[in-house]
């Protein structure tokens, strides 16, 4: 392994125990997702939760202790902290995944908190939702029971519009495994195709008025020349009945 690898693997393995250590400091307020940057300034990380309040504490306090603690235990370089409100809590799966596993980890049967995270999901405009939990759920062998609804992709370039949410729930028989997919209500699939009608609908729905058709160019130039040889021969009908006459 080369220098270059060893930094890249270095610096990969600091920001994922990064992640787990705010995923553990901020999970009661809802822990949606975390982007690390890296800044002429220092390091920027972009905090997504569900109640930003919980995060930042009381005169930012909290968020002073968060921002401590990265500095010290991780040795982050001037740790700059944005904390985001998730839009819409039920369309992120980071978010849903950590709140099964805690109906979970409070007694809630595995196939009831399943069906009621799909339902929530799906009720949020969701185009899918695919819900897999794992471990020991009934009986002392472990199994994995999937509860799907709507589109999930499975491969290919649309894998890369499903968002994807893991989190763990510590129960007496052992530990369950909870992961989330969601495909999100705006994801452009390829498979969608939008057939237009015809000119005279389009306007009428728009409000507009049918525009009136106009002749092509060569149209009307092979009109014209049909007038032009009509009256050529008018013409010369007259000729030829003036003649007789005399």
């Amino acid at each position: 392994m080369s220098m270059d690898e060893r930094v890249f693997v270095k610096e990969n393995l600091r920001r994922v125990l990064i992640k787990e250590f705010v995923m553990k400091e901020v999970r009661s307020a809802g822990f949606g997702g975390l982007d690390i940057q890296r800044t002429p300034l220092g390091t920027r990380i972009i905090l997504e939760v569900e109640r930003p309040g919980l995060v930042i504490g009381r005169k930012g306090a909290k968020i002073k202790e968060l921002t401590e603690a990265l500095q010290e235990k991780f040795n982050v370089e001037n740790p700059m902290i944005e904390v985001k409100e998730s839009e819409n809590p039920y369309l992120n799966a980071q978010i849903m995944a950590e709140k099964l596993a805690s109906a979970l980890e409070r007694g809630w049967h595995f196939r009831r908190a399943g069906h009621s995270t799909l339902r929530r999901i799906m009720e949020n405009g969701a185009k899918g939702a695919q819900i897999i939990i794992s471990g020991k759920l009934t009986g002392d062998r472990s199994r994995t029971e999937k509860f799907t609804k709507g589109t999930i992709k499975y491969n290919g370039h649309p894998v890369e519009l499903v968002r994807k949410g893991f989190a763990i729930a510590k129960t007496k028989p052992g530990v369950i495994g909870v992961t989330v997919k969601i495909m999100p209500p705006d994801a452009k699939l390829p498979d969608e195709i939008n057939i237009l009608g015809p000119p005279e609908e389009r306007a009428e729905e728009k409000g507009e008025e049918p525009r009136e058709e106009v002749k092509e160019p060569a149209e009307a130039k092979v009109e014209e020349k049909k007038e032009e040889v009509k009256e050529n021969a008018q013409g010369t009908e007259g000729e030829a009945d003036t003649g007789n006459e005399s």
